[in-house]
This record gives structure tokens, sequence and C-alpha cells, in this order.
């Protein structure tokens, strides 16, 4: 519904009576930032009942129509880059990456340069037709400040296999986290839907009425001077789904500010500085898209949460 370059229209009803307009427009548009939609506010691109309206502060009344069309966003010009990329498996169909931290996968807003994608381009030719104009080749995605293992398709019968497994849950992931604080319990599970913040845009939240199902089981692996070693097994692939979920039961995520991690751990005779997310893709299995082995790889702990661990150890 909210696809670039089509209009979307709405109709107030009693309940939204004397509601701000860019607080209505976040309800309806979730997947608009508000930021983003105060601007087209602004900039007069919303209509109230078929005239513009600027001021994000508006009031609105039961029975209004609200108009406005999503802009199609410039194109970006994908341009190979040389980069240097860990490999942990490579044949004509597929290739799996050991992605650094920092590193994005594919470009957008403010990321229009040096992300996985500019580097694939470089090192596999032309993976053009393949899946998303700006994602070629792309099936899933870690976060900017997760390591760890992607795997990627480099012709359409792969990106249609993949696809298919991941939406089938046929995958195997398998993450290794450092978490605030210690578990009562040696595992557990978090089943918990996981959808849009009602507030906050650029975070998620767990157990929202109208989230997806999210499924994670965890594990400890080892207890630390303020903080826990997990290996966290997720069964459904939501944004933010291990940092979300473990948040939610009073276990941050390491250096995850954004979910209430630490960026510090400060214990009696010791400060641990955390230098981003404490999270790592260190598991990945699928079932080749072509010879239908079931193959598995493994990335090792980098080392940046290898210092970590060792300090809290």
């Amino acid at each position: 519904m909210n696809s670039p370059g089509r209009k979307i229209k709405f109709q107030a009803t009693d309940a939204d009576a004397g509601t701000r307009l860019d607080r209505f427009l976040a309800v309806r548009a979730p997947d608009i930032s508000r930021t983003r939609l105060q601007r087209f506010i602004k900039e007069g691109r919303v209509y109230l009942n078929d005239h513009p309206v600027t001021l994000p502060r508006h009031r609105i009344n039961s029975g209004d129509i609200l108009e406005f069309e999503i802009p199609a966003p410039e194109p970006l010009k994908l341009t190979p880059e040389a980069m240097l990329l860990d490999i942990i498996f490579e044949d004509s169909h597929i290739i799996v990456i050991n992605k650094p931290a920092g590193m994005v996968i594919h470009p957008g807003a403010g990321h229009e340069r040096s992300t996985l994608v500019h580097g694939l381009l470089h090192h596999c030719g032309d993976l053009k037709g393949i899946g998303d104009t700006m994602r070629p080749g792309i099936v899933h995605r870690l976060d900017k400040d997760t390591s760890g293992l992607v795997i990627i398709a480099k012709d359409n019968a792969a990106h249609q296999s993949l696809i298919e497994q991941f939406a089938s849950r046929t995958t195997d992931k398998r993450y290794i986290a450092l978490v605030a604080g210690k578990l009562r319990d040696r595992s557990g599970t978090v089943n918990s839907p996981i959808g849009r913040h009602p507030v906050h845009r650029k975070k998620m939240a767990a157990g929202v009425s109208r989230g997806k199902e999210a499924l994670t089981q965890w594990k400890i692996m080892r207890e630390m001077k303020g903080a826990s070693l997990i290996e966290a097994h997720i069964l459904t692939g939501r944004t933010h789904q291990i940092r979300v979920h473990m948040s939610s039961i009073g276990h941050p995520l390491l250096g995850d500010m954004l979910y209430g991690g630490p960026s510090v751990v400060k214990l009696q005779d010791l400060t641990v500085k955390i230098p981003r997310q404490m999270l790592h893709a260190a598991e990945l299995a699928v079932t080749h898209p072509l010879t239908r082995e079931r193959m598995r790889w493994q990335a090792p702990v980098p080392e940046d949460m290898k210092k970590v661990i060792s300090a809290l150890s």
C-alpha cells in the first residue's frame, strides 16, 4: 500500500477527531517515518478535503479525507566498488559472505556507496535482473552493526529457491549475542509478535497488536560479570528480532542503545566499553538451490566481540 509513487487516501473516523494530522498519518502509514510525513505536510504534498494543508499540528475532524502521494525516490546508480570480502563459500550459483560490523547490506537513504552490494557487483560481475534493482541477489539481511553470515544468489533460479527457503523457514540461522545481566534460566523461548513501535518509528516492539509472529529460542553459553553469552536460534526472520526479544525480557544486547543496551559495563574493578551491538550471525544452513545438498557454514566470533567476552570473563 505504501510503495513509492502511489497515492494514499484515508478517511478520518469519529475516534480520530481532534488528532494531530502528523500523528494520524503516522498510525495509518506505519511504513513511513513521522519525520518524512511531517516533511510531506510542510511541502504541501498532503491534501485535506482536496486542499493542501501545511501544518503537522493541524487537528482533523471526523469525516475528513486525507490524500497524499509517496514520491518515488531518485534512482541510485550502482557502481561496482573493489573491497575486501570475507568469502566463506562461493560457486556459480551462490556466495556466502562473513559480513563485518559497520557494513550496510544494500544501498538506501544515507547509504549510497560502499555497501555489500557494491562490493558484490565488483566481485561477481553482472548481478542485474536478480531480484530487486537496488538489492540484486539479496535474499536476507543483517543490521549494519551485526556481523556474520549472509548468503547471496548469483542467478535467478538460486534467488527464487533461497527466497522460498527463508519464507518457508527451512533455513537454519544461529546467532551469538552478549546480553546484559544474568538470565534466570539456562534456556528459554520468546514467542511474542513483533511490529513497528507505535511511537518511535525507527524501532520495533514486541507484543504489539498488529505485529507478526516471531519466535526466538536461546540458551546460555557462558555467564560473565554483568553479562551472559547466549546462542540464539531464530525460527522467524523479523526486523531486529533478537534485539527486540531479548530487550523485552529485560536482557538487552550489550551496545544496543536503541533497545536499552548499555554502551559501557561498569563493575567494581572494571569498566568495559562496548563498541557496537554484540550480535554475530555465527551459523547458517540452507539447501543448495541446484544440487539440493544441505549445506552449513560457520563464521568465527569477530575480534571486537572476543575482546569484550575476554574482558568480562
